[in-house]
């Protein structure tokens, strides 16, 4: 298993990547396309297809495809470990998985009992990573997450002297449990911690431990007394993953589980050293200049100021910015990974596209009173560019 740095983040959207041909000459890519609409066209104009791009496949090294069934046999041991613990629940355990070898941070939107909490543990212990559970609260300050200093003396010298003594957030998996508790300056110091992965304190920056993955929980249903966290703190989060209700069969057999004396221990999967590995196997995939550009164009589609489009035009403010398109690709990269795909398909981009777009677009108040959301704003693009 190879085991290197991760790349650059991703969430920089002024970072200047690699040249597509340098940074993904790893993987041949196999997977099925199809020609999307462009962005912006009128309902009923004709869509011109995107032009074909005539490029030799990257040559293929076995160490690289290696790894890649590597990470694949990977996933399929988390799942069935995961599933010892959670019932059903696997579009939200491939999201966790995508995000985690994407490298980037993810926020579960669900009503309380749908064991968003004990899917994040479980997975930190499968994934043998330091786990820290922070319960956000009104009351909770900066400090109670990042750290404090502390004045010590030398009982010999009698000399005092600070000592920075880490917080909660210095572990490898975070589970901010219902985020939009706390007040907007211990937030924002969680944000700053998710982008910059290092904490400040006494004029001394810290680094966190790598990989730094944080994953947060919102309840929808109470917003009193809450601090909902606004859309350019929102955009911090690769994935936006609504969790929903189990089917009837799921949930009696999470009854029959729980209401017993059965324990189930899960087995250690994978090592730090393991996932930072994939995380750098993630940023070879390859992936076609069409394929490129239809992500941006589904992006792009989301903006009611550069779209012709009266739907999007009537009811969106404000459209999903670069980041978006950024992290459309990436997670669309793990997707073909762990699904044992070498490259990237059209089905990758459309089933991400929820994930990655619902938090970023910004319906307007009209929107609001006839009760549309951003999901109705992406299905109809996805709808139209499909």
């Amino acid at each position: 298993m190879m085991s290197t740095t991760a790349g650059p983040d991703p969430d920089q959207t002024d970072h200047d990547p690699r040249p597509e041909d340098e940074a993904t000459s790893s993987v041949a890519e196999t997977g099925p396309e199809s020609d999307a609409d462009e962005a912006g066209v009128e309902e009923d104009a004709p869509v011109e297809a995107a032009p074909a791009v005539a490029t030799k496949a990257p040559a293929v090294s076995g160490d690289e495809l290696e790894q890649a069934a590597a990470l694949a046999a990977a996933s399929e041991r988390v799942r069935s470990e995961v599933a010892k613990v959670i019932v059903g629940q696997s579009r939200v355990v491939d999201h966790l998985l995508i995000a985690l070898f994407s490298r980037g941070h993810s926020v579960f939107i669900g009503v309380p009992g749908l064991a968003k909490t004990l899917l994040v543990s479980t997975m930190a212990r499968v994934l043998d990573l330091g786990f820290s559970r922070i319960q956000f609260t009104p009351d909770l300050m900066p400090a109670d997450i990042t750290g404090t200093e502390v004045l010590e003396e030398d009982k010999g010298s009698g000399r005092r002297s600070f000592r920075f003594v880490p917080g909660p957030l210095f572990a490898n998996v975070i589970l901010a449990d219902e985020v939009n508790r706390t007040p907007p300056k211990t937030q924002a110091d969680l944000l700053q911690a998710m982008q910059e992965r290092e904490v400040s304190s006494g004029g001394t920056n810290h680094a966190l431990p790598d990989p730094f993955l944080v994953f947060a929980t919102q309840n929808p249903i109470e917003q009193e007394g809450t601090y909902p966290l606004p859309e350019a703190q929102l955009d911090r989060f690769m994935l936006s993953v609504q969790v929903s209700y189990p089917s009837e069969a799921e949930e009696v057999r999470i009854v029959e589980e729980t209401t017993s004396d059965k324990r189930q221990d899960v087995e250690r999967v994978l090592s730090a050293e393991d996932i930072l590995g994939f995380q750098e196997l993630v940023r070879r995939v390859p992936i076609s200049e069409r394929l490129a550009q239809s992500a941006v164009r589904l992006v792009r589609a989301t903006r009611p100021g550069e779209v012709q489009d009266e739907y999007v035009r009537k009811w969106v403010e404000w459209g999903a910015g670069p980041r978006a398109s950024q992290n459309l690709v990436l997670a669309a990269k793990a997707r073909a990974l762990i699904s044992g795909r070498h490259a990237v398909s059209d089905e990758d981009l459309r089933e991400l596209a929820p994930a990655v777009l619902g938090h970023r677009v910004v319906v307007n108040f009209r929107a609001e009173a006839e009760g549309l959301g951003s999901g109705d704003i992406v299905e109809h693009v996805l709808r139209k560019h499909s």
